[in-house]
Order: C-alpha cells, then structure tokens, then sequence
C-alpha cells in the first residue's frame, strides 16, 4: 500500500537511505519494490548532465517513474521512488495518485551541507556517475525543498547524514494510519461525454485568460475567476509564465485523472492556490 518518496539534493545519500528501508521492510516480511530515477537515467542511454539539462528528458522520465510506482502500489507491498524529486508540482502529482489508488504516503528529504554534498560527489567509490560542478548548482538552485505544512510533503522525516533513520516511526505512519479518501480531483471517474476534452480546454482557459489579463493590468491582490466566485487567487508577484506552466500540468493530470467537469474550475483554482502558495 504505502509509498515513500526519497527526495534530496545531489549526493546526499538518497540510495542509501532507499537500500536501508528496504531492508528494514523486507526485515518486517514486507514485499518491497524499488523505482529508481538513476536507473531509469541508464536505461535511456542518458548521463546525467544530458538528463538534468533537457527538460523534456527529465519530463519523459518523471512520466516514466510515476507510472511505475503508482502501478506497483498493492495494499500490502512497500514501494519507494528513489530519486531528486526536486519539483514541488510533482510530488503534488505523487500524492494525488497515491489518494486516488487509497494508498498511504511519507517523503524522506535527505538534508545536507551543499559542500559537504560536493564533496560526496567528487570522492565517491561506488562507480556511479558523478555530477559536474555546473549540473549540480543548477540542480541546487532549483530544489524545491518539501515543507511539512503541505499535505503532499506530509508526513515528512528529515534525516541528516549522522542520523539514524526512525523505521518504527515511518512503518506506523504507514502501516497504522488510513489512507486520506479520494475526492472528485484524484478520483478516476468515466468520461461524461465525448466533449469532455473541449469542455475541460475551455473551462481552464477561460479563467487562466482572466488570470493573465489581470496580472497584464497590473493588478495585485487577491482576485475572483468566472465560475469559481466563492473563492480567491492572490496574484502578487506572480508571472505570466508561471501561470501557464500550471495551466499545462493540471492540463495533463486532468485527463489522466478525470474529474466531474463541473468541479473543474473548483479544482482548477484549488490546483492554482496549492502551487502558488
């Protein structure tokens, strides 16, 4: 049932951690599955600089990954997703396929001194691939690192590389707790009609065309969107880009995972409000 996201910078021990887990599980009698980023990497004929510097690569492989673990997802097997998981958005995705598939979920964030992980890199014995000096600050800069407060990061254990991980902890939050219920934007519900898709395309651009008009005018605050009165999208600081970015992932998860197409604008500004926070 469970799934454990690994997420962390470069070379700070995310495989380790993944091999001690699995141990510990297999240990408890569990039927445990590994779904490794790096492995996948290798597979595709990619070294790391050509993977964490092409976008559509990196997205190809997320899709990848993603499909593997969700697939994997038994009610009593452990499955953990070994790699950066580096994007907010994703382990967004992550969660809400393992609320869809009624599955529990923790993230293990692998925290690090950003030399001491350089230095990891640079001595490292193992025969893996090091990271170059540019691909790896790159890599750094666009972490976004879990937060315990986001209901897709929780609940969250941070272990530092002196820590001993907390395996009774993480097996009850696993093992003991119900899985959050499915609702409307994580469930797979039927098609309604064959017009689903040209429902969903202009529903969406409808309020993300009210969005970006609003940010093209200057405005601040919080603001209102057709079909969704009832509840408010703070626009400060926010770019053009970046609201059509989420535009094209809720998008994607939506036909994946496909939703009540009249709690499509509910959805689409609740997707909106928890990546803009």
């Amino acid at each position: 049932m469970p799934l454990i996201i690994i997420t962390g910078v470069p070379s700070s021990g995310k495989t380790t951690r993944t091999n001690q887990l699995k141990e510990y599980f297999e240990n408890e009698g569990k039927e445990v599955h590994i779904v490794s980023e790096y492995k996948e990497i290798l597979k595709a004929n990619f070294t790391k600089k050509t993977f964490y510097n092409d976008s559509i690569k990196e997205k190809h492989i997320r899709g990848l990954l993603k499909s593997e673990a969700t697939k994997l997802l038994t009610p009593t097997n452990v499955v953990i997703l070994d790699g950066s998981n580096y994007i907010k958005g994703y382990r967004y995705e992550l969660y809400c396929a393992t609320k869809a598939n009624r599955s529990t979920q923790c993230t293990i964030l692998t925290q690090i001194n950003y030399e001491e992980a350089w230095k990891q890199n640079e001595t490292r014995t193992d025969g893996g691939e090091k990271y170059d000096r540019e691909t790896f600050d790159a890599l750094i800069l666009r972490y976004e690192e879990p937060d315990k407060k986001n209901r897709w990061d929780s609940p969250l254990f941070i272990v530092f590389p002196s820590d001993k991980i907390n395996f009774q902890e993480i097996s009850n939050n696993l093992f003991d707790k119900a899985p959050p219920p499915p609702n409307m934007s994580t469930q797979n519900a039927p098609l309604s009609s064959t017009n689903f898709l040209y429902e969903l395309n202009k529903t969406v651009k409808i309020i993300t065309d009210k969005i970006i008009k609003d940010i093209r005018s200057g405005v601040k605050g919080e603001i209102t969107v057709p079909g969704v009165e009832d509840l408010t999208l703070d626009i400060t600081g926010i770019g053009m880009q970046k609201i059509i970015n989420l535009n094209r992932q809720y998008l994607t998860f939506s036909k994946m995972h496909t939703p009540d197409i009249e709690k499509v604008p509910q959805l689409y500004v609740q997707f909106l409000k928890a990546n803009l926070n």
